[in-house]
C-alpha cells in the first residue's frame, strides 16, 4: 500500500467499523505514539436545511453541534466539509434573518429566503478528544473520535500546522495497520441512507416520467399521484405555518390538480371530474386569503422602500394590521384542513389513484396514448392562447389579459406534465418563452389585485382611527402599484410577439399538432 500523503484537507475523516472496539482502537493509537485524552462529552448535532434542501442544493451543509458546556451553529462546505462560518447559540432561530451572526446571515439568507430552518435528523453521542504529543510534550494532532451507540463510529483527524510529517505516520497507521479508508461523505449520508431517505428527497418541480404509449387514464393517475404526493408532503406545514412556502407549493399542486381535472378531457367518468374538481376548487378558495396575505407580508420590504423616506415609519402600521389578518386567516385555513371532510376525500382521491383502470372504459380518450392526447389538448389550447392574445389591443379590458393569463396556465401546465415526451431542448424552449409571457400578465393581475386590495385595507384600517399619516402612505403606495400595473400592461405586446414569432408556432406545429 502507498504511503498516505498529505492533501489540503483541513481534516480527513474515517468510519470506523463496528468491529473495532474503542478499546482497541485506543490500544493500536498507544502503542505507537504518545496519547492524551480529555472525558468524553455527551454531544447532540442536528442537520438544518430547508424543506427543499435549499442549503445542500448551494453545496453547504448546516450543523448544529451541543455539549454541556457550549453549544454552536456552523456552516460547512458540502464538498470538503471546510467549516465556511460558525456562531454560538443556545437555539437554532426559525429564519436565517433572525441569526445573531452578520456573516453566517449574509450567506445563508439569501438562500433560505422565506424557507425556515427544518431539522433533518439528528444524533445523540459521545465525542472522544484525543491529542498525539511529541517528545517535547507538544500536541502535533488532534483527532476526535465520536462513538455513536448504533452505528459505526466517526474518526477526524484535525492537523496541525507545521506537523504534516507527524499526520503522515498516524494516517499509516491508521489505513496500513487499522485498515481504516478515508471516508469523504458527511454523517448525514450514512444516517439519511441507515433510514432509507436521501439528500433533496422533496421537490416541487414536475419530474414526470411517462412513455408516450402508456393509457391516458393510467397516465393522468400517474400525474395525478405526483401532485398528491405534493399536497400531502406540504400538508402539516400549512397547517402549522412554518413558513410560507409549504402554502405556495400546496396550492401550485391543488392548482396543476385542477387544470390536470379540467384539461385531460373524457379520461375519467365525469362522476369522478366533477366530484374531485369541485373539492380541489374548494381547496384553492380556502387557501387563497391566507396566501394572498403571505404575499403582501413577503412583500411588504419592497413596499417599504418604494416610498420616499419621510413615509417609510408610517407605513409599519400596515404591516402589522397585514400580520393580524394573516394570522386570522391561516387560523381558519388550519381548521378547515384538519377537518373530517379535507381528509376523508383526500383520502378517497388517493384510493381511486390506486386502482387499476378499467380494461374497457367508456370514456372517449381514456384508452387513448398519453403522447396523442398530450398532443390534441396542448396544440389546442396553444390555439386558444393565440386567438385571444391577438384579440387584445390597447382597448382591450383589463379581464382580457386576465383570461389569457389563465390559459396561459392551463398551457403551462399541460406542457410540464408532458415534457418528458418530446425533445428537451425544444420543449424547454417553448416553455420559457411562455413563462415570459406569464410572468408580465401576472405582474399585471398582482399589481392590480394588490392595489384594490390595499384600497379595501386602507378603507378598515380609517375605520380604527388608524394616523393620517400611514393612509397616506398607503396612498402613495397604491399610486405605486397603479404604475407598474399600466408598465406590464405596456409591456404585454412585446412579450406576446416573442411568443407568437413564427419560428415558435413552427416549432409548436411539429411537436404537438397530430399530422
Amino acid at each position: 500500500m502507498a504511503k498516505t500523503q498529505i492533501s489540503n484537507n483541513t481534516h480527513w475523516r474515517f468510519e470506523v467499523p463496528e468491529t473495532l472496539s474503542v478499546g482497541r482502537f485506543m490500544d493500536q493509537l498507544t502503542e505507537q505514539f504518545t496519547v492524551s485524552t480529555q472525558p468524553k462529552q455527551p454531544t447532540l448535532k442536528i442537520y438544518y436545511d430547508s424543506f427543499d434542501w435549499r442549503l445542500y442544493s448551494n453545496g453547504f451543509l448546516c450543523e448544529f453541534i451541543q455539549t454541556k458546556s457550549t453549544s454552536h451553529l456552523r456552516l460547512l462546505r458540502l464538498d470538503n466539509q471546510q467549516l465556511v462560518s460558525r456562531t454560538d447559540v443556545a437555539i437554532v432561530p426559525n429564519f436565517a434573518n433572525q441569526l445573531n451572526s452578520s456573516a453566517l446571515r449574509e450567506i445563508i439568507e439569501p438562500l433560505l429566503e422565506m424557507r425556515a430552518l427544518l431539522s433533518i435528523c439528528s444524533f445523540k453521542y459521545n465525542s472522544l478528544p484525543i491529542a498525539i504529543i511529541n517528545t517535547e510534550q507538544k500536541i502535533v494532532l488532534r483527532l476526535q473520535l465520536d462513538i455513536y451507540p448504533n452505528s459505526a463510529h466517526q474518526l477526524v483527524l484535525h492537523p496541525v500546522k507545521g506537523y504534516k510529517i507527524q499526520t503522515e505516520q498516524v494516517l499509516e497507521v491508521l489505513t496500513r495497520q487499522l485498515g481504516l479508508i478515508p471516508d469523504p461523505l458527511p454523517l448525514l449520508f450514512h444516517e439519511l441512507k441507515r433510514q432509507g431517505r436521501k439528500p433533496k428527497e422533496y421537490s416541487a418541480k414536475l419530474a414526470i416520467n411517462l412513455a408516450p404509449d402508456m393509457r391516458a387514464d393510467v397516465a393522468s393517475k400517474y400525474i395525478y399521484s405526483h401532485l398528491l404526493k405534493t399536497i400531502k408532503d406540504n400538508t402539516q406545514g400549512v397547517i402549522y405555518d412554518t413558513d410560507s412556502e409549504f402554502l405556495h407549493d400546496f396550492r401550485v399542486a391543488v392548482r396543476r390538480t385542477r387544470a390536470g381535472l379540467s384539461q385531460i378531457k373524457n379520461v375519467f367518468p365525469e362522476s369522478i371530474n366533477a366530484r374531485y374538481s369541485e373539492f380541489f376548487s374548494w381547496l384553492g378558495q380556502i387557501t387563497g386569503p391566507t396566501r394572498d396575505l403571505d404575499v403582501y407580508l413577503l412583500n411588504f420590504e419592497r413596499y417599504k422602500t418604494s416610498l420616499p423616506d419621510e413615509h417609510r415609519a408610517a407605513i409599519q402600521s400596515l404591516y402589522d394590521f397585514l400580520l393580524h389578518k394573516q394570522q386570522k386567516a391561516q387560523a381558519e385555513l388550519a381548521v378547515k384542513l384538519n377537518s373530517e371532510k379535507f381528509s376523508t376525500t383526500l383520502k378517497e382521491w388517493e384510493s381511486y389513484l390506486k386502482e387499476e383502470v378499467i380494461k374497457k372504459p367508456l370514456e372517449a380518450n381514456a384508452k387513448l396514448t398519453i403522447k396523442t392526447l398530450a398532443n390534441t389538448r396542448i396544440w389546442k389550447v396553444f390555439n386558444r392562447v393565440m386567438q385571444e392574445g391577438n384579440a387584445i389591443t390597447e382597448q382591450s379590458a383589463a379581464e382580457s389579459l386576465h383570461n389569457l393569463r389563465k390559459t396561459c396556465k392551463k398551457l403551462r401546465y399541460l406542457m410540464e406534465f408532458f415534457q418528458n415526451l418530446y425533445p428537451e431542448k425544444d420543449i424547454k424552449l417553448l416553455i420559457g418563452y411562455l413563462k415570459a409571457l406569464q410572468e408580465v400578465l401576472g405582474d399585471f393581475q398582482d399589481y392590480q389585485v394588490q392595489e384594490s386590495h390595499l384600497r379595501l385595507f386602507s378603507e378598515e384600517m380609517a375605520v380604527q382611527h388608524v394616523s393620517l399619516e400611514t393612509l397616506t402612505a398607503i396612498d402613495i403606495l397604491i399610486g405605486n402599484l397603479h404604475s407598474h400595473s399600466q408598465q406590464a400592461r405596456h409591456t404585454f405586446k412585446e412579450q406576446f410577439m416573442a411568443f407568437k414569432k413564427t419560428e415558435n408556432q413552427s416549432l409548436y406545429s411539429a411537436l404537438f399538432r397530430n399530422h
